[in-house]
Parts: C-alpha cells; structure tokens; sequence
C-alpha cells in the first residue's frame, strides 16, 4: 500500500483527490489537512511515502512546509499540487525538496502519471510549463 497525505486549504478539492487515489489500487490516503500549521505534527505521526501539498496553505505557506519536512524526513516524497503557474516557485519547491510541481489545471490528465513517475525517483513538472 502506497500511504498519500492531502493538504489542501479547500475541502471539496481534498475530497475529490481522496476519491481519485483510493479507486487507484496500492492507493490510501492516510490523512489530510487544511492549514499548513497541521501538517507537519500530522507528517511526524502518520509517516506518509507521499505529500500532495498546495503551495497557498493558511498560516504556513506549501514552501516553507518542505524546508520544514525536509529537517526532520529526507524521504517522504512531495508533489506540489497549485493553481499557481509560476516558474520560481517550481525552482523554489524543487530545490527545496519536493519531486514534483503539478498545476490543478493539469490534474485530469497527469495527476497519476506524477504519482507514479516520483514513486520510481523521477522529478516530475507540469506539462504546461514544457509546452508554452
């Protein structure tokens, strides 16, 4: 089983990625919250192999909760999931430790295909940014 951690400020969008990874077989999601602040007691507790952090996270920015998880576990693998199609906060999220930058807007189609490719120690970025 593959243990996914959803931290998103927007319940319907934590709701709705749950649904889509639990159809996934070797899927669960172990946890999940709302406010940056939450999630690195959550992280310690839970030992997720993945994070899918939005960047726009209340009182904890998605940035700064790498620098932070990255203290404490060098191993849990991050996939930024954001609306924000902005080259340096994919340059800041990458160098400070996530494996994959994802824009909401692409979620449909490479949601999984990211999963997958940072499960076999790929990086994976947004093909909205390859393809401008």
């Amino acid at each position: 089983m593959y243990n996914i951690f959803v931290a998103d400020d927007h319940t319907m969008i934590r709701q709705g990625l749950k649904k889509i990874l639990e159809e996934v077989p070797g899927y669960k999601v172990i946890g999940e919250c709302g406010d940056g602040l939450q999630i690195i007691p959550q992280i310690r507790k839970l030992r997720p192999e993945l994070i899918l952090l939005d960047i726009s996270l209340p009182n904890l920015r998605g940035i700064e909760v790498i620098k932070k998880i990255r203290k404490f576990d060098k191993t849990i693998k991050i996939l930024v999931l954001t609306m924000h199609k902005n080259e340096e906060y994919v340059y800041e999220c990458l160098t400070g430790g996530a494996q994959g930058y994802i824009l909401k807007e692409d979620a449909d189609t490479e949601l999984l295909s990211a999963i997958q490719q940072i499960q076999i120690g790929k990086i994976y970025v947004s093909s909205s940014f390859t393809s401008d």
